[in-house]
């Protein structure tokens, strides 16, 4: 066995600060729970939803995240908050170990456009390895629905998928539906942790590398402690998935290629179906409504 204990955190979020009651959440986990090697909140947890409180990076409200898990001697998942970056506003998340260094940080490729107005694409995939336990990547809320995300994560080797998300919208049992696929398709484990109030509507859920549901929250606020055993996504991804479907190697293996990511695919029906704008009444103007940039290609 490889075993690795993760905590992922719902709870009540407001539109400013949360970092008071994340930090006492996060010591009650810690009492509650001294195994957990690993804590995680949701997007956009430490601030909320709201762009003005986007700010540089590195920062006073990180630093303060890195000395809690110099305290708790803990792997940190801040969930994320908007970073002022070059003229740019990006969702980021930042990834600390239990030292308190800042290992990286993974900006939201696929803000949720067009609602999430104001904020940029990030354009780099983020995996990172836990010493003696196993490699894991980072995506953030709508980053998943695109499966291109986690095949490229885990075609780096990534066998657990920290989701933060703040769906707060009545699309949050396909968001789910999306991450018990993906867990499935890509033989991982996903945690899906979402908040409350300000931070969305809850029902966290971890599922594993055999597309099975470890965890399944409701709206209330949850510690959410999982031991997981990485021997069981290498497990699956050896000898099938239940035994049966092998589909990280069928993928590996394909006799095709896929021609939608060539520069020179037509795109004429894509184009056809208009710029990417929010809906609105048939009898609003839609003059002044900026349409989000095209991008052919997925990756750089």
């Amino acid at each position: 066995m490889t075993p690795f204990g993760i905590a992922g955190i719902q709870m009540y979020l407001g539109h400013g600060s949360n970092f008071d009651a994340m930090r006492d959440r996060l010591g009650l986990t810690m009492h509650l729970y001294p195994w957990v090697q690993m804590v995680m909140f949701s997007e956009l947890a430490v601030y909320g939803p709201m762009l003005h409180h986007a700010q540089p990076l590195p920062g006073t409200m990180e630093e303060q995240f890195q000395e809690l898990a110099r305290k708790h001697k803990v792997w940190l998942i801040n969930g994320s908050m908007y970073e002022r970056r070059e003229g740019a506003i990006y969702n980021t998340t930042s990834i600390i170990n239990p030292d308190g260094d800042i290992i990286g940080r993974y900006r939201k490729m696929f803000p949720f456009r067009p609602l999430e107005q104001g904020v940029e694409a990030g354009d780099e995939f983020f995996v990172f390895d836990v010493p003696d336990i196993g490699r894991f990547g980072v995506l953030n809320c709508y980053d998943l629905w695109f499966p291109e995300t986690t095949r490229q994560l885990t075609s780096m080797g990534a066998e657990v998928i920290l989701h933060p998300v703040m769906t707060h919208t009545i699309d949050r049992d396909v968001d789910l539906a999306v991450a018990h696929a993906a867990s499935a398709m890509f033989q991982t484990y996903v945690f899906d942790v979402n908040g409350l109030g300000a931070g969305g509507n809850g029902q966290s859920a971890v599922f594993d590398p055999n597309g099975r549901a470890l965890h399944r929250s409701d709206a209330t606020e949850q510690i959410i402690p999982i031991e997981i055993d990485l021997e069981q996504v290498r497990r699956s991804r050896s000898n099938g998935l239940r035994g049966l479907g092998q589909m990280v190697k069928g993928f590996r293996d394909r006799p095709a290629d896929f021609p939608v990511y060539d520069e020179t695919f037509d795109t004429s029906y894509l184009d056809s179906l208009g710029p990417l704008v929010q809906p609105r009444r048939p009898d609003t103007p839609t003059t002044n409504v900026t349409p989000m940039p095209a991008r052919r290609s997925f990756v750089k």
